[in-house]
């Protein structure tokens, strides 16, 4: 069997120089050694993968070491670094608390702090996953914890420093980890590839770095995974783009910059033909939107210069993206994030998830047009535009008290798309044409395939539609405002008030005080349940505004006790006390004082 070692610990750092990315932590440890100020307990927290273990060990290391540095570093060179790196130092202990977590094991722990060190200055104990340890072992260790011997330093670690009791961390010196960043990690991925004699794009290591989210251990692990993919007969040893895509089950950038692409030039075929290309070659609906939506996000990075270093990409595909980002409308890609947002936010609901992200995809494609629409103006009002013709055989009659019935509206049709018309309708003609005096009988014959009423079956709208029907609203008339009297709103409020049934809410409304200016109407009541009666009645406003022509009238409800009625005026009767009670009894009837007199009687109030 070989003696193969994983990088993670062939390379694990032995100084504090070579920790990567956590320069706060090493030169916050070294100041404290060359000042002779080092606590007697730390806890080191953090994220998977980023250093807590290994620059315990360092610590560990340097405080025993017989020749230190001028810069506080182990010398490698003397007798306790020697047992140290061959794990034979018998004045480190480590623990790990995720298996050794009870009462027993902390007490063996504590154990072994009374004896002194044999070899050194120090007796350092790590304690590694601390957070795993029970209630009642940390207990049993806040003692020794708080006063420990001067030659013994406590090296705690955790990935959740939220579960370590108060009263633990008030007794350690804490450090924050942090993760590791992307450039770090993929330079020190390329010093690896040296030492290693390996080629590697840089491309390639930035979606190694990616993928390790933060963790160095992982990113050495996917490193140690690419490198054994190569066949062992090439010399050569090299990492390419295309190799690691591959062997990580990572997207293309390519495929996303193509989507973009077809999408500004509104080819939703060539849309399609990409998604359906990425489906068929393993990967997953949601993984393509949740990739798009990054690389949305990374194009309105680009889009300004103080920005672009949140881009943690290879230099070339900097540039790559800047050219997009240059092509590509900052409203396009806001709109595009929301629709890919709402889109994985429903994915798991949707039962044909392509299909619901093809809908997407589509929406994304037309948004350009769909801001165009938008932005169109909006036709003006015109008042001297001809009123509606009203059909000739409506009249005023007894039975419909003087009022005109209004036939629903039809749609004009214009006279360059009618096929064959034999009669017109009664009463209503066709754009373009004057008016007749004869009256037909018989329905005007269209073509179906060429005129759609309100009875045609309902098709797909095509935003070429859209755009005409704006065009054609800057000819629509809009009906000018009637003004409206104070006397026509009462008229109008008391036929209401008439029609209700419950006479609590009818006599509400009829003494109501109306106002009524610039347009808006004012109703006063006397109480706050008044004003509820008033707001219950759903039907009212709608009702007004039908009756007196004017929907965009508003009403607005206020409340002034002035106008409550002077029997509701009256305040209601104070609660009287048990000797009030009495005294207003004795007062009225005075033989119930002597009687209680005569039989020694005591009120309940004394």
């Amino acid at each position: 069997m070989s003696n193969f070692v994983v990088s993670a610990r062939k390379y694990r750092p032995v100084r504090f120089d070579e920790v990567v990315g956590q320069l706060h932590v090493s030169q916050t440890l070294k100041n404290a050694l060359q000042n002779e100020q080092l606590a007697h307990a730390f806890l080191f927290c953090g994220p998977r993968g980023v250093g807590k273990t290994t620059c315990a060990r360092i610590l560990a290391k340097v405080l025993n070491c017989q020749n230190v540095t001028e810069d506080h570093e182990a010398c490698n060179e003397c007798n306790s670094c020697k047992a140290f790196n061959e794990n034979a130092s018998f004045n480190i202990t480590e623990l790990d608390a995720a298996s050794n977590n009870s009462v027993e094991h902390i007490r063996a722990l504590i154990e072994q702090v009374r004896f002194q060190p044999q070899q050194g200055k120090f007796k350092v104990f790590i304690i590694d996953e601390v957070h795993m340890l029970s209630q009642q072992a940390f207990n049993a260790f806040l003692k020794t914890l708080e006063e420990p011997p001067p030659y013994a330093i406590f090296i705690l670690a955790t990935t959740e420093k939220h579960k370590i009791i108060p009263t633990i961390l008030s007794r350690c010196q804490i450090f924050d980890f942090r993760r590791i960043q992307v450039g770090d990690i993929v330079s020190h991925l390329q010093e690896i590839c040296e030492k290693e004699n390996i080629t590697a794009d840089k491309d390639a290591l930035h979606i190694i770095a990616q993928k390790a989210d933060g963790a160095l251990r992982d990113a050495l692990s996917i490193f140690d995974r690419i490198v054994s993919s190569i066949p062992s007969g090439d010399e050569a040893r090299s990492i390419s783009y295309e190799h690691v895509i591959e062997n990580l089950n990572v997207l293309d950038y390519d495929y996303f910059f193509k989507v973009v692409d077809n999408m500004l030039t509104e080819s939703v075929a060539e849309v399609m033909l990409v998604f359906d290309d990425i489906l068929k070659k393993g990967f997953e609906a949601d993984i393509f939107i949740n990739g798009l939506a990054e690389h949305l996000r990374n194009l309105l990075v680009c889009k300004d210069v103080q920005t672009l270093q949140l881009l943690e990409v290879s230099d070339t595909l900097k540039d790559r993206y800047s050219q997009q980002a240059q092509i590509t409308p900052a409203s396009f890609i806001l709109t595009a994030l929301n629709i890919a947002n709402d889109c994985d936010v429903n994915f798991k609901m949707a039962r044909n998830k392509r299909l619901h992200v093809e809908m997407s995809l589509i929406k994304m494609t037309y948004i350009n047009r769909a801001i165009k629409l938008a932005n169109l103006p909006r036709p003006a009002a015109d008042s001297s535009t001809e009123k509606p013709v009203i059909p000739q055989d409506e009249k005023k009659t007894p039975e419909n008290n003087g009022t005109v019935k209004k036939e629903p509206e039809k749609p004009e049709v214009d006279i360059s798309l009618v096929a064959e018309v034999k009669e017109e309708q009664p009463g209503y003609q066709l754009k373009g044409e004057k008016s007749k005096v004869e009256q037909p009988k018989s329905k005007p014959v269209l073509e179906p395939s060429s005129v759609s009423t309100s009875y045609d079956t309902p098709r797909l709208v095509d935003l070429s539609d859209l755009e005409a029907e704006l065009e054609n609203e800057k000819e629509e008339t809009v009906e000018e405002k009637k003004e409206i009297s104070l006397e026509q709103f009462q008229e109008v409020w008391t036929e209401y008030a008439n029609d209700i049934k419950s006479p609590s809410v009818r006599t509400t409304i009829s003494k109501a005080e109306i106002k009524l200016a610039d347009g808006s109407v004012t109703v006063i009541v006397g109480s706050v349940m008044a004003k509820e009666m008033v707001q219950q009645e759903t039907e009212l406003i709608k009702f007004i505004r039908d009756q007196l022509g004017r929907k965009d009238l508003l009403m607005t409800i206020e409340v002034d006790p002035e106008k409550l009625p002077e029997e509701a005026k009256v305040k209601p009767k104070k609660l009287l006390s048990t000797k009030e009670k009495y005294d207003i009894m004795k007062t009225e009837n005075p033989l119930i004082d002597e009687m209680r007199k005569r039989f020694d009687l005591k009120p309940d109030y004394d």
